[in-house]
Parts: structure tokens; C-alpha cells; sequence
């Protein structure tokens, strides 16, 4: 009996130590989505339909750090006359908790004209890291990895977007209020600033949707025209679907718009 005291409390002891260094992940409650979900999407240049996207939520729930997560996919590719001068097909993907909302694994296939990356990226959620492999061009294989520190409760842009989903706009916010996001994207952590700039109904090929408005705050850089020039309309009912993206660009304005949709939780809104 002494001896199996003895073991219980050895056991005991290396069960709590190892307790102490895995991550507390906090519960994130959602009744906005699930799996088997499919938005199909058209993308816009100007008044021109350029391409296609959709995203899509695998009816299995997979598992990665030994946590049970949503597979997600976002493809974009695109379509007609636009082909022929540069082809755009790309497959954007993460295994996301199903209960923190937080990414453990997501991956990139991009194939725009000649250009191709192929990229997978593992998240360390307690020692606060990424290990980022890109395969190389020419022998197929997954070059040595290299590592970056992360924000806590990182998340990449497919797990960002599910995460917007599940916040309460109607209860928690008001126009002109500012939410945050910690990302990562390829070698470099993020913290995205996000106003709620209130509600709007706007037509779409789907009807008349009721929207919260939102308008991420963007750094300085090459492609769009001000910290402004991108706004997401998200469905103002139980699902908040990504309705529409717009942004005004250098040379233009681009964006995508909710064409069909199946597989939705809740009641999808639309007005006369």
C-alpha cells in the first residue's frame, strides 16, 4: 500500500507540473456556425465579375494539438477574359479550435500567373510561437522550418473572420467602437484594430440583407488607398455571414459579394 501511495503521489505531482504548462484556452461560445457550412461568393472588379471564391466548413471535426477543430477552407480563383491575362487559383485553409476559436494549423496554396507558395504553418500555443514550412519550388519538398513568436490566442485570417462571427454587434457595441484581432501572417505577428461603424441593409444577389458594418483600420501600404478603404458587411442575425467586402484599391475597387449559401445554423435574414 505505501509503494502505491507513493507512485499515486509522484503521478499526481508530474500530472500538475505538466498542467501548468499547457495553455489555458478560453471558451468561446458559438451559435453562428458549424460544419457542413458553404458561402459561395462572386468577386468584383469595378463593375466587372473577374473570379469566384467560397468558403467551406468540412462536415468532420479533425484533430490538431490533440484539440478537436473545425477544417475551413477559402478558395478564390479567376474566371473569363481575366484569365487570360494572369490565372488566379488559390486555396487559403486552418484547423481551428472548435472551442477557443484560436488557429492550431493553417496552410496556404497560392497559384496567381507564374507565382506559386505552398505553406504550412503550426502553431505553439504555449510557448507563444509559429513554425512556418514553405515547399520548395523546384524539388517538391518542405524547406527547414523557421520559427517567429506569436501574439497569445493567435489566430490567421480564415480563424479571424469565424471569430468576428460570434461577436454579439447588437449587445456589445456601438457605432464607432473598436475591437481588436492578434494574427499572424507568413513571418510577421498582428494586432488588427476594427471599427463598428453600425448597421446598413444592402442589396445583393441574394436579396436585401440587414448588415453590421465594419471597417478594418489598415497600416500604411502599397495596395490600399487609406486606413479606411476596406469595409466587410456581416448579416445582422443568428449566423453573421460575410455578406460583402469592399475595398478601394490604387488602381481601382475590388471586393466580393454572398451569391448562394447552404448548411447555415440559423435562419438566414432577408428583408422586402
Amino acid at each position: 500500500m505505501k509503494y502505491f501511495l507513493k507512485g499515486l503521489c509522484v503521478f499526481i505531482l508530474l500530472t500538475s507540473f505538466s498542467g501548468e504548462r499547457r495553455k489555458d484556452f478560453v471558451y468561446i461560445k458559438n451559435t453562428s456556425f458549424g460544419t457542413g457550412e458553404v458561402l459561395e461568393y462572386r468577386v468584383n472588379f469595378g463593375f466587372f465579375t473577374v473570379g469566384k471564391a467560397s468558403t467551406v466548413v468540412e462536415k468532420s471535426i479533425y484533430t490538431r494539438n490533440s484539440r478537436p477543430c473545425y477544417k475551413v477552407d477559402a478558395y478564390g480563383e479567376t474566371l473569363g477574359f481575366v484569365s487570360w491575362i494572369t490565372k488566379v487559383n488559390d486555396q487559403w485553409g486552418a484547423y481551428v479550435d472548435t472551442a477557443a476559436l484560436v488557429t492550431h494549423v493553417s496552410y496556404r496554396k497560392i497559384k496567381e500567373g507564374s507565382y506559386r507558395k505552398d505553406e504550412v504553418i503550426t502553431y505553439d500555443h504555449d510557448k507563444l510561437q509559429a513554425e512556418v514550412k514553405v515547399k520548395n519550388k523546384e524539388t517538391g519538398a518542405y524547406e527547414a522550418p523557421k520559427y517567429y513568436k506569436t501574439p497569445d490566442n493567435v489566430r490567421d485570417m480564415v480563424a479571424g473572420f469565424l471569430y468576428l462571427r460570434v461577436i454579439d454587434f447588437n449587445k456589445n457595441y456601438k457605432k464607432g467602437d473598436t475591437l481588436a484581432i492578434s494574427g499572424f501572417f507568413e513571418d510577421t505577428p498582428y494586432n488588427m484594430k476594427i471599427i463598428y461603424d453600425g448597421k446598413e441593409t444592402i442589396k445583393t444577389k441574394v436579396g436585401k440583407v440587414p448588415c453590421h458594418r465594419l471597417v478594418p483600420i489598415m497600416p500604411d501600404n502599397k495596395i490600399f488607398d487609406g486606413e479606411n478603404s476596406i469595409t466587410c458587411w456581416m448579416s445582422d442575425d443568428g449566423n453573421r455571414v460575410p455578406v460583402k467586402i469592399q475595398a478601394k484599391m490604387f488602381i481601382g475597387s475590388t471586393g466580393i459579394e454572398l451569391t448562394s449559401f447552404k448548411g447555415l445554423r440559423n435562419q438566414f435574414k432577408i428583408v422586402q
